[in-house]
């Protein structure tokens, strides 16, 4: 076999799992597709209503894995799998709407979701890992338990605690992360939780520590929530364990922590009056100097001092060194043992003491942005009013009510599981989700979400989706592992981190012994302003202001209703150049209605035409075939059978549909069908033409030997679209507009939106193909698509943007960027918010910077302090932390 057909079976393989996947295969549960009639093939197409599976798709034992190192491939793939899965659309356009019904009682935790929760957008590649914390609607997929975070922030002798009030109610406790977990390839996953973890300086020593152990695969930190996943080999969980146990931290593992916490927890809160001790008694030593009192008095206040408020801080310190690591701790531990060893009392006990207390002010306002989605987690209430088996109602716990029961909801109680509405009326404020206030009338039959509010009128509904599967809980998971996620910015500064402390303890240790060796000068001078130099050495504010800027830029996103999958994308998102938008159910409201009927056979009674036509439409979920579906059923009422049955039928991709009525063959499809099947003429041309012109879909049916009519359908453009392009066009992003649809009605849809570039007759290698081109300007790319049809340039731009994704598992969990509806003024405001974070990060960088660049000119020349420089680095960090929840206050 040559080199080449090697590579397209292998392809091919690949393209048929994820095909196997997007249609509901996760690895041995069915998730059956929605048809209407006998089977799945629809006149147009198979629809999925987001960026479907086959962009992160994994087969049983297999994983395919959507990475941007190699952007042509995952459109090869993607390609290769789009046509098998996207069944002909009578109109042409690339539409894809895949209903998959969720199975409530199969646990797949164990199931290997690599590809699901980020199909490899990031430079970090996180192939293979498995996403069994992924919730999938109706599986049992186990995610984290968030309601057990008691926060516990041990910077130095003072540690602190939240209390129940800063996590989630037990109502929204999400399902507990396995403790450890086997994965495919035979390695173990292990998810620990670690409360002393909850800066970059823990970071960094446990990296350190694991990094070196052979038993340990990867490491994946989220500070934000003080976990940490280590793939390892096999009964290596232990030995992790204990190696984290040196460094002075308390690993749990994650189950485990859950079992044992059942809630949220509390610890007593640490008194505050050894700091308040240890401070007086640093005042008192600097009194003492002051007096002119014995030096033995000052330096017994000092140590006093030092050890009620210190000790801590060295313990850390001690274990940072031992380890190789030269963190805060360690230099400030270096700094006040080199003031007290110079005679410097005073001064060491009071550079402790403001530290300790520094160090609990920027562990508070930390807090600020770990729970900056608190307000999502407050959102379901506790309890829910269930139907009792003798009828009777009664207050159950959220947490414990089963599937498919009864919930009653009366006026401005907040819904607090997912469900559909089985008895009663009323309107839902959907705000909490979708960012959208006004009101959305709920009759029986509609779905409601956790979290929204019932705005008047009492109705019951059917639980669809336990406590931890609702669509709120997933947006909360979501948005806290695009907290763990590491954007460009913050992997820079990281690594400059790295580079600037070992340089200026290095420039602290010249300036000590230099100038007295060689220069004559004072050795108690210089040793002073190097142990100034040391307490500046550490960036903490240069470290700590990007992760609380990106997170506060993600939970302010996801209060305005979108989800951002990580930083990568909230920083990508200001680079937009281009935006491609799909058009039906995304520039229109993908609600067509039958605007003409043409008979072009003079023997046959039009309703007849119409009849056979509406048989075929039926068949399909595409919003062109229902349109002609339901008019036809309109127009016949009771009078006889809806539709008649269709044997053989068979999905034409890009073209139509075909299938026999009474034994006779019939096609339902678009003017390249009719090429095809050789039905063309300039007479028909000249008729589709007339109707494409007044932004009309137009499809045909046709017999063995003609075109029997014509069907003409029209979609209306949502004014949100319109004020959406304008306020793109304002951004300086340009618009292009790629559909399946014909050119005509591509052009007067355009026209009517204001899109800079409208493409008809567009297939999925076509839309690929664009994409590439409008990439090949120099500009970021962003795509907006609903399908496998769409998932070739969804995977090639550079964001992928899901509309509609409430109550969506594969857009919550496969978009880079979903909007919780079909609002398409989301993406101007993500781009907004982008570009508004961005700003926020050069501010908070080139503060830190400047601070750091002017303290180590005056340490140099003599007039800085080493209180000076406690203030410095401290009152720095809380700048930036503070300027970065900016983002937050901009979202309320």
């Amino acid at each position: 076999m040559s080199e080449s057909n090697r590579s397209k079976d292998a392809i091919g393989v690949e393209a048929r799992e994820a095909q196997a996947v997007a249609a509901g295969d996760h690895a041995g549960h069915e998730a059956h597709a929605h048809a209407h009639g006998a089977g799945a093939a629809c006149c147009g197409h198979d629809h999925a209503r987001a960026p479907a599976d086959a962009r992160a798709a994994a087969a049983p034992g297999r994983a395919i894995q959507w990475t941007r190192r190699d952007p042509a491939r995952q459109a090869e793939l993607a390609l290769a799998a789009a046509p098998e899965r996207a069944d002909a659309c009578c109109s042409g356009e690339a539409h894809s709407h895949e209903h998959d019904h969720a199975h409530a009682g199969h646990d797949d935790a164990g199931h290997d979701h690599a590809a699901h929760g980020s199909h490899g957008h990031a430079v970090d590649d996180h192939a293979g890992h498995d996403h069994s914390n992924h919730d999938h609607a109706g599986h049992g997929h186990a995610a984290h338990n968030h309601a057990d975070h008691d926060h516990d922030h041990d910077h130095a002798a003072n540690s602190h605690d939240h209390g129940a009030d800063c996590c989630a109610p037990a109502a929204l406790t999400l399902a507990p992360l396995p403790g450890t977990e086997r994965l495919a390839d035979g390695q173990e996953r292990s998810a620990f939780r670690i409360m002393q973890m909850d800066c970059p300086t823990e970071e960094t020593l446990i990296r350190k520590k694991l990094g070196g152990m052979a038993s340990v695969a990867t490491l994946e930190f989220n500070l934000m929530q003080r976990m940490l996943t280590v793939v390892h080999t096999p009964g290596a969980a232990d030995s992790v364990a204990a190696a984290i146990r040196t460094l002075g931290m308390t690993p749990e593992l994650a189950g485990a922590a859950d079992a044992k916490a059942g809630g949220a927890i509390a610890e007593p809160a640490k008194p505050v009056w050894p700091l308040v001790a240890a401070g007086v008694a640093a005042l008192a030593s600097e009194a003492v100097t002051w007096a002119g009192l014995p030096t033995w008095a000052a330096a017994l206040l000092a140590l006093a001092s030092v050890a009620v408020c210190g000790l801590t801080t060295y313990r850390k310190g001690w274990i940072a060194i031992r380890n190789g690591n030269l963190n805060i701790n360690a230099l400030m531990s270096i700094a006040v043992t080199g003031a007290m060893l110079i005679g410097q009392w005073p001064e060491a006990a009071m550079v402790m003491v403001l530290f300790t207390i520094a160090e609990l002010i920027e562990a508070k306002s930390l807090d600020r942005a770990r729970n900056a989605i608190q307000g999502l987690m407050r959102l379901a209430p506790d309890t829910a009013t269930v139907r009792q088996p003798d009828g009777s109602w009664a207050s159950v716990a959220a947490a414990e009510v089963a599937l498919g029961a009864i919930v009653r909801v009366r006026p401005g109680e907040r819904i607090g599981l997912d469900g559909e509405l089985v008895e009663g009326r009323s309107s839902v404020n959907q705000a909490p989700i979708t960012g959208e206030s006004l009101p959305i009338e709920k009759a029986p039959g509609d779905a409601v979400f956790a979290g929204t509010i019932n705005e008047s009128g009492s109705f019951d509904y059917r639980v669809t989706a336990v406590a931890s599967n609702t669509t709120l809980a997933r947006i909360i998971h979501a948005v806290e592992e695009a907290q763990g996620a590491k954007a460009p910015t913050q992997r820079f500064v990281d690594r400059f981190a790295r580079v600037y402390t070992p340089i200026v303890f290095a420039i602290a240790l010249l300036v000590a012994v230099v100038p007295p060796l060689l220069l004559g000068g004072s050795w108690h001078d210089w040793v002073y302003r190097a142990l100034v130099l040391l307490v500046i050495a550490c960036p903490c504010a240069l470290v700590i202001s990007t992760p609380v800027t990106i997170v506060s830029g993600l939970a302010a996103a996801a209060r305005r209703g979108i989800l951002v999958k990580g930083g990568v994308y909230l920083e990508e998102g200001r680079k937009l150049g281009w935006l491609a938008l799909d058009k039906t159910g995304t520039l229109t409201h993908g609600k067509p209605v039958r605007t003409d009927v043409e008979v072009l056979a003079d023997d046959l009674e039009p309703q007849r035409i119409a009849f056979m036509a509406a048989s075929l439409a039926s068949r399909s979920d595409h919003p062109v075939s229902q349109a002609i579906a339901t008019a036809a059923l309109a127009e016949r009422g009771s009078a006889g059978a809806p539709f008649a049955e269709v044997e053989g039928f068979e999905a034409l991709p890009g073209r139509g549909v075909r299938g026999s009525i009474d034994g006779a063959a019939y096609w339902l499809g678009n003017r390249r069908l009719a090429v095809e099947l050789g039905r063309a003429s300039v007479a028909l041309d000249e008729r589709v033409a007339a109707l494409e012109s007044k932004g009309r879909t137009v499809v045909m049916l046709i017999d063995v030997t003609r075109v029997l009519g014509l069907f003409a359908v029209a979609d209306t453009v949502k004014q949100t679209s319109r004020e959406a392009i304008e306020q793109l066009h304002a951004l300086g992003i340009r618009t292009a507009m790629l559909t399946g649809d014909n050119a005509h009605t591509a052009a007067a849809i355009a026209r009517e939106v204001g899109i800079d570039d409208a493409r008809g007759n567009q297939l999925p290698e076509d839309k690929l193909a664009a994409v590439v081109e409008l990439s090949g300007q120099g500009r970021a790319v962003g795509m907006v698509g609903d399908g496998i049809n769409d998932a070739p340039a969804l995977a090639r731009a550079d964001i992928g943007f899901a509309m509609g994704a409430m109550g969506t598992d594969t857009a919550i969990e496969t978009a880079d960027v979903a909007l919780m509806d079909d609002d398409l003024r989301k993406i101007p405001a993500f781009v907004r918010l982008s570009r508004a974070t961005h700003r926020v990060l050069v501010q908070n960088i080139g503060f830190a910077l400047v601070v750091k660049a002017v303290f180590l000119g005056l340490t140099v020349a003599g007039l800085g302090t080493m209180w000076m420089a406690v203030f410095a680095d401290a009152g720095a960090s809380l700048i930036v932390v503070g300027n970065g929840l900016r983002l937050l206050r901009a979202s309320r």
